[in-house]
């Protein structure tokens, strides 16, 4: 048996926990520079507010109905996200982390288990312990069980939790789900199917393994499978390296000044490096973009794009922040306003086993302790405690007006309480 733990409407969630009063009320998280909605409280759907609806459009409803707006708070997300695990892995004896706010439990060895109670609980000990409100599914499959996890978020009396295994439900849930609803069948295949006349999950079950192959391959059968109850997708004991790593921004205003567009994208590039030692891997290259405003078509426009190699693969700092700067000091074009950046680091490798020149040996092993020691600062002193110089002092050029604080991460933000 497999269950898929998913947070319900996890950001909004998060700001929740700290803000009980907010419960019943519509709620919307923006996306960066709040400009689009990109978690939605129950309320905010049944409003009519869109995934991605940008808030300009959305500002008469938000204050018609008195709608809380929040800037995305990602360090706090993360946190809960954390904790959220932390429950999840004293419960199964192995979890596989498929996002932010989802995670696959491997519940093979517990047969003996009252699946259903084991639900429930733990749900209920989720919500408890995290103040998050978790939605359990358990099935013989990890298809059929993130199935199993969204039917507890239309149905209460489920109370959280959702045991799926019998012929008879499985198909009964199946005649009822869109095939386009399936995860692993995709935006490209779900148009595709019910062109063909395969509207539903069921539908799509009927079909031979063969002309599943024929019109998916083998991602498709796999599917196919899962939903007949057969487990053909692999779980996985530990999480995979990224094997790119994105940090990018669009300001909340235009950049002209070289230097800081060079702050902006040095923070970018730090960030970058700090993810590949989280993860303990090395980059053998950097590419880094900084582009105007393509909705300004009265101003000058520009896109620029450049990729450095690494002489050896790095998790460096100093060296991914001195490849950004000199690429910047390539891109960069006077009278130019800049209103995104970004770096992207590829050629991801192992630290463990990656060969590096003999000749560089002190000079890594010396990198290698730097960064160490300013990860340790920033854990126990605060992120950012120690930067690079060229990062500058000032934060980065996006808008958050709305948002929450950091109330699980930063000293400053842990929430006071008097009593008279």
């Amino acid at each position: 048996m497999f269950a898929l733990a998913d947070c319900n409407n996890f950001f909004v969630s998060c700001e929740r926990v700290f803000r009980p009063d907010l419960e019943g009320r519509p709620v919307i998280v923006l996306s960066n520079n709040d400009g689009c909605a990109v978690a939605r409280s129950n309320e905010a759907k049944a409003l009519g507010i869109k995934m991605g609806e940008p808030l300009f459009k959305i500002k008469d409803l938000v204050r018609r109905h008195n709608i809380a707006v929040f800037s995305g708070n990602m360090m706090l997300y993360a946190d809960f996200s954390r904790r959220v695990r932390a429950v999840l892995r004293e419960s199964a004896p192995q979890i596989e982390v498929y996002s932010i706010d989802e995670a696959f439990l491997d519940l093979r060895g517990m047969e003996e288990q009252d699946f259903d109670t084991f639900a429930k609980s733990l749900s209920k000990r989720c919500r408890q312990l995290t103040g998050i409100p978790v939605s359990v599914g358990v099935a013989p499959t990890k298809t059929l069980a993130k199935i199993a996890a969204e039917l507890c978020k239309h149905y209460p009396k489920l109370q959280g939790g959702c045991y799926m295994h019998r012929k008879e439900d499985i198909e009964k849930v199946m005649r009822k789900t869109s095939v386009g609803d399936v995860w692993g069948i995709g935006r490209r295949s779900a148009p595709r199917l019910e062109l063909a006349g395969i509207h539903t999950a069921w539908d799509f079950m009927q079909l031979s393994e063969d002309r599943v192959r024929q019109r998916m391959g083998l991602p498709g059968v796999r599917t196919w499978r899962e939903l007949h109850g057969i487990p053909s997708i692999g779980f996985e004991h530990h999480p995979r390296s990224k094997q790119s790593i994105c940090n990018s921004r669009s300001f909340a205003s235009e950049i002209y000044d070289r230097k800081e567009l060079m702050e902006q994208v040095a923070k970018f590039a730090s960030m970058t490096a700090t993810k590949l030692r989280e993860q303990h891997s090395l980059c053998s290259e950097l590419t880094v973009f900084a582009a105007t405003n393509r909705f300004h078509a009265d101003e000058l426009q520009q896109y620029g794009n450049i990729t450095i190699p690494f002489a050896e693969p790095t998790d460096s700092t100093l060296h991914i922040v001195r490849a950004a700067r000199e690429a910047i000091d390539e891109i960069y074009l006077s009278g130019y306003g800049y209103k995104r950046a970004g770096v992207i680091a590829s050629g991801i490798v192992e630290r463990q086993g990656a060969i590096h020149s003999m000749f560089n040996a002190k000079e890594q092993e010396q990198h290698k302790r730097l960064m160490e020691a300013i990860d340790n600062i920033n854990r126990a002193s605060g992120e950012n405690s120690v930067i690079v110089a060229s990062q500058g002092m000032g934060k980065v050029f996006a808008s958050s007006d709305y948002r929450s604080p950091r109330y699980t991460t930063r000293w400053e933000d842990i929430p006071v309480v008097t009593v008279k």
